[in-house]
């Protein structure tokens, strides 16, 4: 049979209806995308449809078309001849977040397939790939078919999102940064789905992020951001679920590639911060209850443990590292990664306690210290970052050291350790505690 013929679409007349507020169909939607891809709707046709949706939304049919619709603008990966129930996880972006470094040996140690697709960092987030790519030799761009291969074997297998996945989104959202739509809440749903919905997951938890350092910033729009994703990919087929999880700090004490993939297999080693250690094992057990692994939390959180205490999320990491060329030494000795030769340390000024650290400034000191990139096509020093050595509230002596800055660019350290320095707050009373998780949404 020939391919069917799409019949003429009147795009104008579909903009000008969502300008007004009207809802689109799904094969409209459907056509849209298909037309986009093909070249028949035009960038700027496709832009001022971005813009019509950011200003009148879409409810969750039109998401659901959408977020179909790109992801089967490519190739969506088979993985049914993996029996094990096959669950990834996806972060909204924050600064320090090493979560899914340690958290994917850990939910594979526990008998749950992780086919993670992680991205880059990008301004004053980091990227998964960056910080997996500071292991000596480790690969991210395998083949399907050695992702899949891998994945039957060890239960694990970490690569970037390959070109033919879910294209549309890449092409789109390229269109959404240059003309202010970007805050879309139905556009950031179903540009997070579709690249999901491609891997051939049965499950997806999500680590929504609010406060200073998330994309974010109030706990109404990250819930919100939340409850459509859950119900969109619910509405899709797939199991899902999400945290809302605190960014007002920078999570753990470090950030900057080689310094949080350290540690992050701190955590394998049962030791690391606590915060850390909290959300890893929070997201860990929400994948293990939502691969049917684990009825309740607490008993997904006994199974976490005994495969942290016994060393087999440990070997398991180690396999990974192994399996993707990178130096299995590193996992035994994660304080061997190198880090930057030129530093600098920030002090305390004053004496009390530490009542803020603002993520989103250290972030962006990070980014200009080497660790980051503004430009997709610009190289990361894997080496530079910033180590904390204290975290909110804690005392402090003035002269007591607050931060290390590492660059292997001396010029780079005077300004940003300026930055760092304004970066926290001390105060005469200690701040109450938080926790990092705030709440969880399901269906």
């Amino acid at each position: 049979m020939g391919r069917k013929e799409r019949r003429p679409l009147a795009v104008p007349e579909l903009i000008v209806r969502k300008r007004e507020g009207e809802k689109l169909g799904e094969q409209e939607i459907r056509d849209l995308i298909a037309g986009f891809m093909d070249g028949s709707v035009a960038d700027y046709q496709m832009s001022a449809l971005a813009m019509a949706v950011y200003f009148q939304g879409m409810d969750f049919d039109e998401t659901v078309a959408m977020t179909l619709a790109m992801r089967d603008s490519g190739k969506v990966v088979s993985l049914e001849q993996i029996d094990a129930p096959k669950v990834d996880k996806h972060s909204t972006g924050g600064v320090g977040d090493k979560v899914s470094i340690c958290l994917a040996p850990i939910v594979a140690a526990c008998g749950v397939a992780v086919p993670m697709m992680s991205g880059r960092g990008l301004g004053h987030t980091g990227g998964t790939l960056d910080k997996l790519e500071a292991i000596p030799g480790f690969r991210v761009d395998l083949s399907i078919r050695d992702f899949r291969a891998q994945l039957r074997k060890i239960g694990c297998a970490r690569i970037g999102q390959t070109g033919d996945l879910a294209p549309a989104d890449k092409r789109l959202y390229a269109l959404r940064d240059v003309t202010g739509t970007v805050e879309s809440i139905p556009l950031i749903t179903s540009s997070i789905l579709s690249k999901k919905l491609a891997e051939g997951i049965d499950a997806l938890v999500l680590d929504v992020k609010v406060g200073r350092g998330a994309f974010m910033k109030t706990e109404a729009d990250a819930r919100e951001l939340a409850r459509c994703l859950v119900r969109v990919g619910t509405l899709a087929g797939k199991r899902v679920s999400a945290l809302l999880t605190d960014m007002n700090t920078p999570i753990g004490y470090t950030i900057g590639n080689a310094l949080e993939t350290t540690e992050a297999i701190e955590i394998l080693h049962g030791r690391g911060p606590d915060d850390l250690r909290e959300l890893t094992y929070a997201l860990a057990a929400e994948m293990l209850r939502a691969a049917g692994v684990a009825k309740t939390k607490s008993q997904a959180i006994r199974r976490i443990e005994l495969a942290v205490m016994d060393g087999t999320a440990l070997r398991r990491m180690r396999d990974i590292v192994k399996a993707q060329g990178g130096d299995p030494r590193v996992v035994d000795t994660p304080s061997a990664l190198t880090v930057a030769r030129h530093r600098k340390t920030v002090t305390a000024s004053t004496d009390g306690y530490v009542t803020g650290i603002d993520p989103l400034e250290l972030g962006y000191v990070s980014m200009g210290l080497g660790a980051g990139r503004s430009r997709a096509e610009d190289a990361v020093d894997p080496g530079a970052g910033i180590r904390l050595h204290v975290q909110l509230g804690d005392e402090v002596r003035a002269g007591d050291e607050l931060a290390t800055l590492y660059t292997s660019e001396r010029a780079r350290l005077p300004l940003g350790a300026d930055r760092v320095s304004t970066a926290f707050r001390i105060g005469k009373r200690r701040p109450p505690a938080r926790r990092r998780v705030i709440e969880t949404i399901r269906r």
